[in-house]
């Protein structure tokens, strides 16, 4: 399995020939050249994880793939087809494996609305958790993919995070809006936390991938 970082929270995942697409958001460029896509995933309604330009694009190439999420990113996103899921919720499509976990979004102000937040596992190796802290109870995570930064994270809380899903393999997303030596000082504090556990932390660019 093949798991491609992108900018910010986007993730492809490809494996025998078909591609499962995580959260493309806006501060993600257009995806070009997917292949084959069988599911998308959006963890929850932020713009900076799903646009209706990149649902409109795979849907283009890709026509009639399904999409799953929160019954806000359905209400959000009401021109498109989504199918509503849930934490607990099991699924396999396109020859993926999805498990959904957690529920709320990460609190970033007490003013601001709570929403619905879905952590997701695929094919039981790839846990991402969304904009959330959610630890998959019961499951052994062999690659973890981590936020860095952002307005709700605290970079300690992140690494009691990683501390306790201790993964075999870790690389940092949801990086966008950390400056270049920012994004570098947290993927030092979360190569730090993965290491206490075993794992091995990988440093991801834009494009670059990761075979597990």
């Amino acid at each position: 399995m093949r798991i491609t970082k992108y900018e910010h929270a986007a993730l492809r995942v490809d494996e025998a020939g078909r591609s499962l697409i995580i959260d493309p958001g806006s501060f993600t460029t257009p995806l070009d050249e997917l292949g084959d896509v069988v599911a998308v995933v959006i963890t929850h309604e932020h713009p900076d994880h799903w646009t209706t330009s990149h649902l409109d694009r795979i849907l283009r190439a890709s026509p009639g793939t399904p999409i799953f999420s929160t019954a806000g990113v359905a209400a959000a996103a009401a021109d498109h087809e989504i199918t509503v899921v849930a934490p607990g919720d099991e699924l396999v499509i396109g020859g993926f494996a999805l498990r959904f976990f957690g529920g709320r979004h990460a609190i970033i102000h007490e003013s601001l609305p709570e929403i619905q937040n879905l952590g997701v596992l695929v094919n039981d190796e790839l846990y991402y958790p969304g904009d959330s802290y959610a630890v998959p109870e019961g499951v052994e995570v062999s690659t973890l993919a981590a936020p860095l930064g952002a307005p709700w994270l605290k970079i300690g809380e992140a690494m009691d995070f990683v501390l306790a899903v201790a993964p075999r393999r870790c690389f940092g997303t949801h990086d966008m809006t950390l400056s270049t030596i920012g994004r570098t000082m947290h993927r030092q504090r979360l190569q730090w936390a993965t290491e206490q556990g075993g794992g091995t932390f990988f440093e991801l660019e834009p494009a670059q991938s990761l075979d597990v």
